[in-house]
């Protein structure tokens, strides 16, 4: 969940601030935005969709990294995604294993001040990154999927909107049940 500041710097200040910060930013074309702790029904459904995940993971060479995982999407564009997949050795922009650039999927689960950034500009960046093969939007206010597959003729949108739907991870191999992604989630109490 990104909120923005007005903070500048350039890459390499950035860089190095990041490292001696607690919290997390991205950074987009010199623009530092500071990452606000999501909330309950955020992090189950991130913390869901990662187990669905990864119990399908356990004899495969892919595997799932946390939100703590920086992407690097461009030489001055630098994001966290809820969680991101690699498939084989990961590979990263430096030395310190911080800057990840080779994931194979990513996933974002919506905030109320981060869906339209999910399905704009974020979507814009991870569709550069040449290693991404599919990008998961979840919704964490209703039940639904939104699955970008990049194909040869460009990127193939789909979306699932019940729990009786599983998506197609194709990439990693394995399905994501949405009854699995929604499990414990009560989209009665307000919105977190």
């Amino acid at each position: 969940m990104a909120v923005e500041t007005p903070v500048r710097l350039t890459v390499e200040e950035y860089l190095a601030w990041e490292e001696t910060n607690f919290e997390k930013h991205e950074y987009i074309d010199g623009e530092v935005r500071c990452m606000a702790g999501a909330k309950g029904r955020h992090n189950r459904i991130m913390s869901n969709a990662n187990t669905a995940i990864g119990r399908q993971l356990d004899n495969s060479e892919c595997f799932l990294l946390s939100s703590e995982m920086r992407v690097k999407a461009a030489e001055t564009r630098y994001v966290y995604p809820d969680l991101s997949a690699v498939c084989g050795e990961e590979e990263y922009a430096r030395d310190n294993e911080m800057e990840l650039v080779n994931p194979v999927l990513v996933i974002e689960v919506t905030s109320p001040s981060t869906i339209d950034i999910d399905r704009g500009e974020k979507m814009d960046l991870y569709f550069e990154i040449p290693s991404i093969q599919a990008y998961l939007i979840i919704d964490q206010h209703r039940v639904c999927a939104e699955l970008s597959i990049r194909s040869e003729s460009g990127w193939r949108t789909t979306l699932f909107e019940t729990l009786d739907d599983a998506v197609p991870l194709d990439v990693l191999d394995c399905k994501l049940p949405l009854a699995q992604v929604y499990r414990g989630v009560n989209f009665d109490e307000g919105t977190n």
